[in-house]
């Protein structure tokens, strides 16, 4: 029903078919993200459920854990070189075909019944994931007028819809397969997924602007030749380590583990640093980015919760949730889709909120509602403490305690990530500003290597104690901003 998308509508040409009044090329983008994102959530649903299961890896839920956080600080830590590749060597649309290509060729890697390609299979999928979403979102920037277009803002609505879409349907398909029939078939429809995605791109490039072409700040020979070379350096480094630990008996999952969320966190700090030292800076720009720190640090505390909701959410429903409604039992992995289909109801609800206040001038400020975003997923976990309670006293916890805590999540998430993606737009440095949207997700990458790092370490993080000191800490962060609103308003300057 392709044609039931499409209108016809007030365009430049008066005949071209528009997506729902919008360039056709955002249908192209719409579907690349439905199906891109209807791969990543499907196989992030099943990934810490095979992980530990009897009849998949049979791991540990700590390490399972570890692995399943390292992956996504991985898919958010890539994007800045994602963004990067995409502006100085590819450009944007032979950047997102052949991210497509390599995310598929990681889900068939994945699909291989075989522990010794698993890894790869992830590192492929998170190399992909990281070139193309930076890349697909400045392709919907392009179909339209410059950022004064009206419709740009609707534009990338429809196209966010989009992730939602993939993100509700895939743990419902592929989870139900991987769970209830076979894990590696599951991941093979991840593939399939990520399969029709490319093919429909390919089709579709023909409505999309031809800047998506263009390389915007290409290579010189000189810089290409450094960065090869520097790059196989660190390559042959990494590889002669990781040989010599293999020869030496020595080698461990925590010698890839580690390093990865040391990273995860090192990173960000050296990111902001050297953005914070920068002289060409102005005093207002320096001020700016201080008061960019403080919802940094609370963006991070809050990733660090909220992702948990596919792992150590996702493990405490395997072994001590009764999954099911009105003797209806359902797999695992469908608690996954509560988030995007939530998101999709209240959205809309949220957007016509936040207006209706602005027209009365009540509608809070950013700070006030980062830091109401920092106690709700901090009640979430508190939440939490409730059906942990349950378990412990030998019984099974019901499913709608579950769907209580991502529900008070998907609220939280309302109100901070979009005024998080917001407020760095606001906030960025002019000499930064298309580098800054990869600094807000370096606050996911942090945030989850925290998590990564703590698991490896042997912390229960589905522990009461563990649980109750993770909320404490959200609401502690939120309750912190809402303090010193004063002195971060003053450094935010002109921007609310």
């Amino acid at each position: 029903m392709a044609s039931s998308l499409t209108k016809g509508a007030a365009s430049t040409t008066g005949s071209q078919k528009t997506f729902f009044g919008h360039p056709r090329g955002l249908a192209t983008l719409f579907m690349t993200e439905m199906w891109e994102r209807f791969s990543y959530y499907g196989m992030r649903a099943l990934l810490p459920l095979y992980l530990i299961a009897p009849n998949g890896l049979h791991m540990n839920p700590a390490t399972a854990t570890a692995i399943y956080s390292v992956y996504l600080s991985l898919v958010y830590l890539l994007a800045m070189p994602g963004g990067w590749f995409g502006d100085r060597v590819w450009g944007p649309r032979k950047t997102v075909a052949v991210a497509g290509a390599v995310i598929m060729l990681g889900h068939l890697t994945l699909a291989l019944p075989s522990e010794g390609t698993f890894f790869a299979g992830l590192g492929l999928v998170a190399i992909g994931s990281g070139l193309l979403k930076s890349n697909i979102s400045t392709m919907v920037g392009h179909l339209y007028d410059g950022p004064d277009d009206p419709r740009r803002d609707g534009g990338f609505t429809i196209f966010y819809m989009g992730i939602n879409v993939g993100a509700f349907a895939a743990p419902l398909i592929i989870g139900t397969i991987g769970e209830n029939v076979n894990w590696h078939l599951g991941f093979a429809l991840a593939a399939l997924g990520m399969g029709l995605g490319v093919a429909q791109f390919m089709l579709g490039t023909r409505h999309l602007n031809e800047r998506s072409l263009v390389v915007p700040k290409p290579l010189s020979a000189a810089e290409r030749a450094s960065t090869l070379r520097k790059s196989m350096i660190w390559l042959g480094v990494a590889a002669v380590f990781y040989l010599g630990t293999v020869v030496t008996g020595v080698y461990t999952l925590n010698w890839l583990l580690v390093p990865i969320t040391v990273a995860g966190l090192v990173i960000p700090v050296m990111v902001l640093a050297r953005i914070k030292r920068d002289k060409e800076l102005s005093a207002t720009e320096q001020k700016k980015m201080s008061g960019y720190i403080w919802f940094f640090v609370a963006a991070a505390i809050f990733w660090m919760i909220y992702d948990q909701g596919g792992s150590t959410l996702a493990i405490f429903a395997d072994s001590s949730a009764e999954n099911s409604v009105l003797g209806w039992d359902f797999p695992v992995s469908w608690y996954q889709s509560v988030n995007p289909v939530l998101i999709m109801a209240l959205a809309p609800v949220f957007a016509a909120f936040w207006m209706a206040l602005n027209r009365r001038g009540k509608e809070p400020s950013t700070i006030v509602k980062f830091s109401s975003g920092l106690v709700l997923v901090g009640a979430s976990f508190f939440l939490f403490l409730m059906p942990l309670t349950i378990a412990g006293d030998g019984h099974k916890a019901a499913a709608m305690w579950l769907v209580a805590i991502y529900f008070v999540q998907t609220v939280a998430e309302l109100t901070l990530s979009p005024v998080g993606l917001s407020v760095t737009t606001k906030m960025a440095p002019a000499k930064y500003a298309s580098q800054m949207m990869g600094v807000w997700f370096l606050a996911v990458t942090a945030g989850d290597c925290t998590t990564g790092l703590l698991s490896i370490a042997g912390v229960e993080l589905n522990g009461t104690g563990v649980v109750a000191l993770q909320a404490a800490l959200a609401v502690l962060a939120g309750a912190a901003i809402f303090m010193y609103r004063g002195k971060v308003k003053a450094l935010m300057g002109d921007v609310r």
